[in-house]
C-alpha cells in the first residue's frame, strides 16, 4: 500500500495552516494490520454497492463492524458477509471507536450527521468520524464545522477505484482534515485501501475527488469516441486497445471500461452495461465539478459536454446502467 501522510517539521515558524504541514512523504507498507494491534468496533452507515465490500474487508481484517442501511436488502447482504446488522445509526454507534459513512449525496450525509437523530447527537465523545461519501464541498465544510462545534474529529475521505477496488481492498482514499485525525484514521482505512493520501485541510478530500472524477468522465467519453472512430476506420478493437494502452492515449477508462465487449474483462460492455458505476452517479459527480467550477469562476467546457451526455442517458430512463454506456450515444446505437 502507498501511504502519503502529512509531515510536521519541528520548527516554531510552521503553523497549523501552512502548506508545509501537508508536505508529502511516500513510503510503502503491507496492507495488513500489525501484529498485536487491537481490533476495533466500527460503526458503518451505508451498505450499498461500495459500503458492502468495504465493510467485508474490515471484517476480514478482524474488526467488528456494526452496520446500518435504510435498505433492508442491502443490510442483509452485508450481514451475510460478517457485518453485525443493527436497527439504527444510533445503535451502530454504541461502543464504536470510529464511524464511517458511505452515502450517495450531500443531502444524505447531512441527514446522517445532523439533527437529534444524527451521528453528532449519538456518537460517544472521542469517536473518530469519517465520511467517505462523494459530496459537494459546501456540505463537507458544514460537516467539518458542526463536528468541531460538537467536539469531534472529522475527516472527509472520499474514495476512487469503484466497486472492483472496494472488493479487492485497493481503493484510493483522499483524506481531508487535521493531521492528527488523519494519523488516527490510517489503521482503520488500511484494510480497504491501496493508497491513502492526505490531501490537506478540511474539504480538500472532496475537492480532490471532484477534480479526479471530472478527468475520469472526460477520459471515458474520449475513449468511447476514439473506440467508435477506430471501429469505423476498420481497426480491430483488440489491436487498437493494445496500441492505446502503451501509447499517449492510455487512461484508466481505457484499461477498465473499454466500451466494446471482448477486449477488457472488467468492461461493463461485456455484460450489457450492468453497472460498476451508474450513469446517475456519474452525472451527480460531474455536476459537483460543474458547481465547483461556477463557484470558483472556472470554465469547464468539456465537463459541460460530458454532463449533457450523461443527462441524456438519465432522461432516457437508463441512469441505472453503467456510465460507459455513453459509447452508444457516440455510435448512435443508444435505445431511443
Amino acid at each position: 500500500m502507498r501511504l502519503i501522510p502529512p509531515t510536521l517539521e519541528d520548527r516554531p515558524e510552521v503553523t497549523v495552516n501552512t502548506a508545509e504541514r501537508y508536505a508529502r512523504v511516500e513510503f510503502t507498507a503491507e496492507r495488513t494490520l500489525s501484529k498485536g494491534r487491537s481490533m476495533a468496533t466500527i460503526a458503518w452507515i451505508g451498505l450499498g454497492l461500495m459500503g458492502h465490500p468495504m465493510t467485508t474487508n474490515l471484517v476480514e481484517a478482524g474488526h467488528t463492524v456494526r452496520g446500518f442501511d435504510l435498505s433492508e436488502r442491502a443490510q442483509a447482504a452485508a450481514v451475510a458477509d460478517g457485518v453485525v446488522g443493527v436497527g439504527s445509526a444510533a445503535e451502530a454507534l454504541a461502543g464504536a471507536d470510529v464511524a464511517f459513512t458511505m452515502l450517495p449525496k450531500g443531502e444524505h450525509s447531512r441527514a446522517a450527521y445532523l439533527g437529534e437523530d444524527g451521528i453528532f447527537a449519538h456518537a460517544a465523545p472521542g469517536t473518530l468520524l469519517i465520511d467517505s461519501s462523494t459530496i459537494d464541498v459546501a456540505s463537507a465544510r458544514l460537516l467539518h464545522d458542526e463536528a468541531a462545534a460538537a467536539g469531534f474529529e472529522f475527516l472527509d475521505a472520499p474514495v476512487s477505484g469503484g466497486i472492483a477496488g472496494a472488493e479487492k481492498g485497493t481503493l484510493t482514499f483522499m483524506v481531508g482534515g487535521a493531521v492528527e485525525a488523519f494519523e488516527k484514521a490510517r489503521s482503520f482505512i488500511e484494510p480497504m485501501a491501496g493508497n491513502i493520501i492526505a490531501t490537506g485541510g478540511p474539504t480538500t478530500g472532496q475537492a480532490a475527488k471532484i477534480c479526479n472524477n471530472l478527468m475520469l468522465f472526460i477520459n471515458m467519453v474520449s475513449t468511447s469516441e476514439a473506440a467508435v472512430l477506430a471501429d469505423r476506420l476498420g481497426l480491430d478493437h483488440e489491436v487498437f486497445y493494445s496500441i492505446a494502452k502503451v501509447s499517449s492515449g492510455d487512461s484508466w477508462p481505457l484499461r477498465t471500461w473499454y466500451p466494446y465487449p471482448g477486449v477488457v474483462d472488467s468492461s461493463p460492455a461485456n455484460r450489457d452495461f450492468a453497472p460498476t458505476f451508474t450513469a446517475d452517479l456519474a452525472n451527480k459527480d460531474i455536476q459537483l465539478a460543474l458547481a465547483a467550477g461556477e463557484e470558483t469562476g472556472t470554465p469547464l467546457r468539456l465537463g459541460e459536454m460530458v454532463q449533457g451526455m450523461l443527462q441524456q442517458v438519465a432522461d432516457a430512463g437508463q441512469g441505472g446502467r453503467d456510465c460507459s454506456i455513453v459509447r452508444q450515444l457516440v455510435d448512435e446505437s443508444f435505445p431511443s
